[in-house]
């Protein structure tokens, strides 16, 4: 059995890899693991163009761990470039892929206009995608060829979202995908390895751990409380899926207590959209307060938020005086409309800009949070007056306690080798040396493009 790496290896995005084995009657077979987009600065760079380092062609089987783009991104240019065999994932994954991609789609076609990038696919090549999608429920076994069995798993990371066991050859790899956080208000806890003997694992957050949960909602009161006092703009630029569902949940359960009103727009269609889909999943979603069993049964709204779906709406937000919250995608500042409210309100010090997610290498996320007192964002310099606060714990991802748990195997004992993915090579390395201590086996850091024998 071969592992090799395609993205996700000396960084965090662009998440794609792939297990080659042989079948009980000896046939060599390949089975890709996510095909995601490589972000940075923009929604679509170079690096989405160059081959693969594999024929698409070859490849037998696909699944996908959950519908993020450094996840998903890539999949049409699989299928354009041969890949003819069925994408398997869960059902909610294919109904929030779609509209990831079609988000994608959006920002990669503003940013060619603006900017001149490239855009990678086109909405045709989506609905050739979204045909070889099949959906599957966890803990269905597919049998991709005679003694080679694939298993998704609950991740705990955002709806639908799944680790992927692969067994054959005698052996069994697990491949995490993204874990999920501890104590996530709105999913089941992460699903344990059951055994393992490789796993690939993502390390994020390798390197640091989460503040608890409730200072997480202590630090949210905070910058509500702060912009009401400053009459500033809070803008949270949010990840569409899961970390939008959690803030609005949080924003629900914290405005029963709260004495003064604030106008709060949730100023992303693709977030709209994806919480439609967490309303239609609901039986996938696990929930800490009885909030089902409230009048409006309705876990995501609350009397003063507005979803504005139409460009007018939105545009229409510059006119309600502050204070006022603004939660807009896209969640690295890559794109989207959060962009334009950054535009208009990062100059102001009354203001806040709230990050509550992973913010990339290259991105304006990370530049602004590296404390850049000016940006440059559509060509024009905007100076950074607002102030910054950030909060870890609404992380979808696991930390480094939650990830060495979840290393640990309920049978078979600690995995013979651990591959270190997805995450920035300070945090890898560092992970690294803490596993090595901590479980006393193999760990791996692979570089792009590289294959190992296991």
């Amino acid at each position: 059995m071969k592992l090799s790496f395609h993205g996700a290896a000396n960084e965090v995005t662009g998440s794609c890899h792939m297990v080659t084995c042989n079948d009980a009657n000896g046939v060599e077979r390949r089975i890709l693991i996510d095909c995601g987009m490589f972000q940075g600065e923009r929604m679509c760079g170079d690096k989405n163009m160059v081959p693969f380092g594999f024929d698409p062609k070859t490849i037998d089987a696909v699944f996908v761990t959950h519908p993020h783009a450094d996840h998903t991104g890539r999949l049409p240019k699989l299928i354009s470039e041969g890949y003819a065999g069925p994408i398997t994932m869960t059902e909610p994954c294919m109904a929030l892929t779609r509209i990831v991609l079609d988000d994608a789609h959006h920002i990669m076609t503003e940013n060619a206009e603006k900017c001149g990038d490239k855009v990678l696919y086109e909405k045709e090549d989506l609905d050739v995608l979204e045909a070889r999608m099949t959906g599957i429920g966890y803990h269905q076994e597919v049998m991709v060829a005679p003694g080679v069995r694939v298993m998704l798993h609950d991740a705990g990371h955002v709806l639908g979202s799944a680790f992927v066991s692969v067994e054959a050859e005698g052996k069994k790899v697990v491949f995490s995908g993204d874990i999920g956080n501890e104590h996530v208000p709105i999913l089941p806890d992460t699903e344990p390895i059951s055994h393992a003997d490789f796993v690939v694992c993502e390390s994020t957050y390798g390197n640091r751990v989460h503040e608890p949960p409730a200072e997480r909602a202590q630090k949210l009161r905070e910058a509500l409380e702060s912009i009401i006092a400053s009459r500033g703009v809070l803008m949270i630029p949010s990840f569409s899926i899961e970390r939008t569902q959690e803030l609005l949940y949080e924003i629900d359960i914290m405005l029963r207590s709260f004495k003064t009103t604030v106008p709060m727009y949730l100023d992303s269609p693709m977030a709209i959209r994806a919480t439609g889909a967490y309303r239609h999943f609901k039986t996938y979603l696990r929930f800490d307060t009885p909030i089902l069993s409230e009048a409006d049964r309705d876990f995501f709204s609350f009397p003063n938020l507005h979803e504005t779906l139409r460009v007018d709406e939105s545009k229409a937000i510059n006119d309600v005086p502050a204070p006022k919250v603004i939660i807009a995608g896209s969640g690295m500042m890559s794109g989207g409309r959060i962009m334009h409210h950054l535009i208009k309100y990062l100059p102001d010090p009354n203001s806040l800009l709230l990050i509550i997610g992973y913010q990339a290498a290259g991105t304006l996320g990370r530049r602004i949070m590296g404390g850049a007192k000016e940006v440059h964002i559509y060509g024009k310099t905007v100076l950074v007056n607002a102030r910054l606060a950030k909060i870890g714990s609404f992380s979808a991802h696991g930390d480094m306690n939650k990830l060495t748990k979840w290393l640990q195997p309920e049978t078979g004992g600690v995995p013979k080798k651990i591959f270190l993915v997805h995450g920035d090579p300070e945090a890898k390395e560092m992970f690294a040396a803490h596993l090595r201590g901590a479980l006393n086996t193999e760990i791996i850091i692979p570089e792009f493009q590289s294959s190992h024998e296991v």
